[in-house]
């Protein structure tokens, strides 16, 4: 029986893993990923050497059972978290727990609702970034969860109203590669395992997942250079643990893509930890983990608690019946060990105080199991929140991009008549803050999006109840109409008022939810709740109209952005537990605004190209096929190309002071070659075992074994076990060449040395004190017939100044950051003899530039010996 399920499961998943590469502006039928084999070894790093040697040595003292049992989940609600492994008791390795989420502890109390990705993206502050990574990693840890579910940085947002751009840090990949890198250096210092993802090219909700999932139809170039970028950063940070998304990549699906996974992932990236998959995201047994998944997640098989599982007990016969190379298993179970104990989880952790699934004392410890019982204490309500909600206050506060300020209307002078309008403003769930499981609605004021990236609040501070309390401080009076179909009421209310605040929003999430036309990717950019409605009646009655805007990512503003009478927009993003009391402090000028947007806004949804459309609608008997035709132009790099004028453009914030940028200067550290050193050889040398195929009789349920229902176990309950030749993928014994890219974690170590700097001045011209980012874009010559942006952002800084202070803001240069990705050479290549530098407020108030020389005198060997001076052929290449 065992063998017949495993092998129709195994057909399902070998056409989808053998259909293999394109140039997609072809027939998207042509897209496919070829095969890449085997899935390298972890412990080649220097820095992971000790924990590899510790897990070598426990591995070595397992059983085949005890191994599968760390690489697969208990199943669905099998344990207190999201996700819980098996344990090994005998030799003192636990059930490890996986929870989410991005911006807290999910579906746990006493915890902080931290402002969503996309906000502290907003704030360009690269301290924060980790400081935000420090607080959630030690939430985490004092609620007992080894491996945080987070940080999101895919999808990276090349659909505008993707569901779940909101949970990562914008829509360009350095910027998202630098939030990323700093969070998961903060949330891993708490010794809490970091996850990335989602991997890769998961960049809408409809259709994301099954045997049928949309296919992310992507040239290799684009990969490396867009979507790739900040998963890069993430394994050059050390990041433990990697997440495989849902949808298909190129036809094949992402949990069991070898090019990504074995190639690009794990040799050309030298990530070390263990890739676990998207909960159901899993489309086959065997043909993933030859592809390079390591941990199933959360166990269960096609269908959502169907206790069918792909690992497990199939697991074990694969190794019984020759199916699966032992040294692959013996590897998966290392790299889940050794992140273990490289993250310190095997001295002093906290054992888990919460329960996914009730709310009580006491209850159940396996829910899913149906019965009642085992039971015990569940719930220990332990307090981890700390400063947390200070900090939560400060970046939501700082991430705040204030878009329009007519008249210096802002920051407010004391009004003593406030009106506040639109439902945005207060607490308006009859359920509360956390009336709709998940956030999964948008009714009353937004601070978090929905889905398994959102959590509880604890509380949560309204605009309303914060600018009252305001207001009262000086004896000012707040006048409020919440209904946004009270527009009526609203117009007539505004005509008494020295300022009139007009709240509106746009939310979305995770595509297992639903709220009215929102099916977790937005039908459209248009504010919702007919929050324009709100904004034009008010406007057309008072002369001093804010707009505050909650927002998931982009909407269209055209229908008001130009009456007069809205004198300031200001865009808070969601700013998460504190968001009334952030927003007060940037109204009433206690915060001088300094944040900038991490999209662009454009006028329309036309205006960010053909391919920024969700697919909505296809037939459920096949994949629809989503071709990235715009490639390396997504977002600000498609409205340069075309030249096509934003509303407010990437990097775009306004603030209470002026600046002025000196003059720009540029130096090279030494000269510059066209190509990367030649890959190192490895730091440290994997485990070896001398592992045996255990015969199928000693891998049986040992005499005696009480079962828990429904729980998923790794050993076989008959020795029917049937040996015989296995149909291994095309390309399986095939032995593929290592990437010159690679050699290290974070890909070849030359990619990341510094090559040249930039800097320039910048002084407060204004007379309060304030911040801002300097942001540094580079404009790449012409190689070939390959096109760039005209402009890429490869650096910035936040400074804060005091009224006529004047700082100097330097950038390092990595060689990467110079390169672009040659699909011909298949590695990264710097281009000459000169690239262009720029370096502005916004990525087009370009406030001074100037001109880095690069490649010189045909050196490109890495050794400045070589003749070829990086002139590529323009093809897009295969991956």
């Amino acid at each position: 029986m065992y063998a017949l399920t495993y092998t129709v499961l195994l057909g399902l998943s070998l056409q989808a893993a053998a259909s293999p590469v394109i140039d997609p502006r072809q027939s998207s039928q042509q897209a496919f990923s070829p095969p890449w084999y085997p899935s390298p070894a972890g412990g080649t790093s220097k820095s992971w050497a000790a924990a590899y040697q510790k897990a070598a040595a426990l591995v070595s003292q397992m059983t085949v059972p005890e191994k599968v049992n760390v690489t697969t989940g208990l199943g669905n609600s099998m344990g207190l978290c999201v996700g819980n492994t098996g344990p090994v008791p005998r030799l003192g390795f636990p059930s490890l727990c996986l929870q989410d989420g991005p911006l807290g502890v999910r579906m746990a109390d006493k915890i902080t609702a931290f402002p969503a990705g996309i906000t502290i993206a907003g704030t360009w502050d690269k301290e924060l970034y980790r400081q935000r990574g420090e607080g959630m990693g030690a939430e985490f840890r004092g609620k007992g969860v080894h491996i945080m579910l987070g940080p999101c940085m895919g999808p990276l947002g090349n659909h505008p109203a993707g569901g779940r751009n909101w949970e990562g840090f914008g829509s360009d990949p350095y910027l998202q590669g630098i939030a990323s890198g700093e969070t998961i250096t903060g949330i891993q210092s708490q010794g809490v395992v970091a996850t990335a993802k989602h991997f890769i090219a998961n960049e809408q909700e409809h259709f994301r997942g099954g045997v049928n999932a949309i296919s992310s139809n992507i040239d290799d170039r684009t990969l490396h250079e867009v979507y790739l970028w900040p998963f890069q950063d993430s394994v050059k940070a050390g990041v433990g643990a990697v997440m495989c998304s849902y949808n298909k990549v190129n036809n094949s699906a992402a949990c069991q893509n070898s090019w990504l996974q074995n190639n690009v992932l794990k040799d050309q990236l030298g990530f070390q930890g263990f890739i676990m998959s998207d909960w159901l995201a899993q489309m086959s047994g065997v043909a993933s983990l030859l592809s390079g998944m390591d941990m199933s997640m959360p166990g269960d098989g096609y269908y959502w608690d169907d206790r069918n599982p792909m690992l497990g007990p199939r697991l074990t016969e694969s190794i019984v019946n020759g199916s699966l190379p032992i040294s692959r298993l013996d590897d998966m179970v290392t790299r889940i060990v050794a992140t273990w104990y490289h993250f310190g989880q095997d001295k002093g952790y906290p054992e888990i105080n919460f329960s996914s699934h009730s709310k009580s004392d006491y209850g159940p410890l396996y829910p899913g199991s149906n019965n009642p019982e085992p039971s015990g204490h569940v719930n220990y309500h332990v307090n981890v929140m700390g400063n947390h909600p200070q900090l939560s206050r400060k970046i939501a506060a700082d991430a705040t991009a204030l878009l329009k300020n007519d008249k210096d209307t802002l920051p407010l002078k004391k009004p003593m008549k406030i009106g506040i309008y639109g439902e945005d403003a207060a607490l308006m769930n009859p359920g509360g803050a956390n009336g709709c499981g998940d956030r999964g609605c948008n009714k009353g004021t937004l601070a978090v999006g929905w889905g398994s990236g959102s959590t509880d609040f604890e509380y949560l501070v309204d605009p309303l109840s914060a600018i009252t309390k305001k207001a009262e401080s000086y004896g000012g009076k707040v006048s409020s109409i919440l209904f946004n179909n009270a527009t009526a009421q609203m117009a007539e209310d505004a005509k008494k008022q020295d300022i009139c605040i007009a709240f509106i929003n746009a939310d979305s999430g995770e595509g297992y939810m639903t709220w009215e036309d929102v099916v977790g990717d937005r039908p459209n950019l248009n504010t919702q709740n007919h929050g324009d409605e709100v904004v034009m009646a008010v406007a057309a009655n008072c002369a001093n109209t804010v707009v505050v805007v909650h927002t998931v990512g982009p909407i269209i503003l055209e229908k008001w952005i130009d009456n007069p009478n809205v004198r300031s927009v200001v865009w808070a993003h969601l700013p998460g537990i504190e968001s009334g009391n952030a927003l007060v402090d940037v109204l009433f000028g206690d915060v001088n605004p300094s944040g900038k947007l991490p999209y662009t806004i454009g006028k329309s949804l036309a205006d960010y190209g053909p391919a920024a459309g969700i697919i909505y609608d296809h037939s459920q008997n096949s994949s629809p096929q989503q071709d990235f035709i715009d490639g390396v132009f997504v977002d600000y790099r498609y409205f340069d190309k075309n030249n096509i004028t934003p509303r407010y453009e990437f990097g775009f914030g306004m603030s209470y002071t002026t600046f002025k940028f000196g003059q720009l200067v540029t130096r090279t550290r030494a000269p510059i070659s066209a190509l990367p050193d030649k890959r190192p050889t490895p730091e440290a040398q994997p485990p070896v075992y001398h592992s045996t195929i255990p015969k199928a009789d000693e891998v049986l349920f040992p005499p005696g074994f009480t079962k828990i229902n429904r729980m998923i176990y790794p050993w076989l309950t008959a020795a029917n076990v049937t040996k015989g030749p296995y149909p291994y993928p095309d390309g399986f014994t095939t032995k593929q060449p290592l990437s010159e890219a690679g050699g290290a974690e974070g890909g070849n170590p030359s990619l990341w040395e510094v090559l040249a700097t930039v800097s320039t001045t910048v002084t407060n011209t204004g007379k309060v004190a304030g911040a801002e980012v300097a942001q540094l874009y580079l404009a790449m010559p012409q190689v070939g017939s390959i096109t760039f942006p005209l402009k890429q952002l490869r650096g910035f800084q936040k400074v804060l100044l005091q009224p006529g202070e004047t700082k100097q803001v330097t950038f390092d240069l990595t060689r990467r950051d110079l390169s672009y990705w040659d699909t011909v050479r298949q590695n990264w290549v710097i281009p000459g003899p000169a690239v262009g530098v720029m370096v502005g407020s916004s990525s087009r108030a370009i406030k001074c530039q100037g001109v880095l020389q690069t490649v010189q005198n045909g050196q490109s060997d890495g050794k400045g010996k070589g003749k070829d001076q990086g002139k590529g052929k323009g093809k897009q290449g295969k991956f």
